[in-house]
């Protein structure tokens, strides 16, 4: 399944997958300097930005599922049941995170928005690539941040936003989990584990491209080079979610290592 060349842009060097459509209403975005970075829970205004800009990763989360479910008609039964239930439950985050949006006073298209996940996981065009990156890389570290963040709504007043996010955290936890499932499976397939980190390597390598360079500044005023968040690994979750104790150890010696 070869992406064709027009479904593509390049961003900083780095070929990815075309922004999916979107409203007028939205400012397209490509790089973390185009977007607002702010995280502040005592302002109305940063936290709207941040609930916008999720409320646009929930509708690429749905997006990607159900790509998927379209270039890889052959998978397993299963697993492509288990994809279109994904779709639903991003379909219902999104709507979460807007509808909070709206309460706090906000609009859709009020803040620039930035397709990443989709362009990254968009050029991957292997099943199990796809949920590497998609569900173990990138929504297992919503696992992370989500627990993180809910936290600190919490903390600053905020228990509305804070159940927002637990709410869509348990969700989350089911889609790494059956991810997990099947690239265990997939693991038994020699060509399967080359596709996983030929993947992995792409991916990696357009986050070095993309890294914010000295002087890079989000849209919002933050310094993105020194603008460092600590984002603690949730175990607890991760275990739920299949990840076993060796590789819950590896990323708590990384976490330690970045510290």
């Amino acid at each position: 399944m070869p992406i064709d060349p027009s479904e593509t842009m390049t961003v900083r060097g780095v070929t990815l997958r075309r922004d999916p459509a979107r409203e007028a209403c939205f400012v397209l975005a490509h790089h973390e300097s185009e977007v607002n970075s702010l995280r502040d829970y005592g302002s109305v205004k940063a936290v709207r930005s941040m609930l916008h800009r999720e409320y646009n990763n929930e509708t690429q989360n749905a997006e990607i599922a159900a790509q998927t479910l379209v270039d890889f008609p052959d998978a397993p039964w299963e697993l492509r049941m288990q994809l279109a239930r994904q779709c639903w439950d991003e379909t219902r985050h999104a709507r979460m995170f807007l509808r909070r949006v709206i309460e706090l006073g906000g609009r859709k298209g009020e803040a620039p928005i930035k397709n990443g996940d989709w362009g990254i996981v968009g050029m991957i065009d292997t099943l199990p690539g796809r949920l590497l990156v998609q569900h173990r890389l990138f929504e297992g570290g919503v696992l992370d941040s989500f627990r993180q963040v809910a936290q600190g709504f919490r903390e600053s007043g905020d228990p509305v936003t804070a159940e927002v996010y637990g709410t869509i955290l348990a969700d989350e936890v089911q889609h790494v989990r059956f991810a997990n499932q099947w690239l265990r499976h997939f693991s038994h397939q020699p060509r399967a584990v080359m596709q996983m980190a030929a993947a992995l390597n792409f991916a990696s390598s357009v986050f070095q491209a993309l890294q914010p360079k000295e002087g890079d500044r989000s849209v919002d005023g933050v310094d993105l080079p020194r603008e460092v968040h600590t984002i603690a690994v949730n175990t607890d979750d991760r275990v739920r979610a299949g990840f076993t104790q060796a590789e819950i150890a590896d990323l708590l010696r990384l976490d330690n290592e970045n510290a």
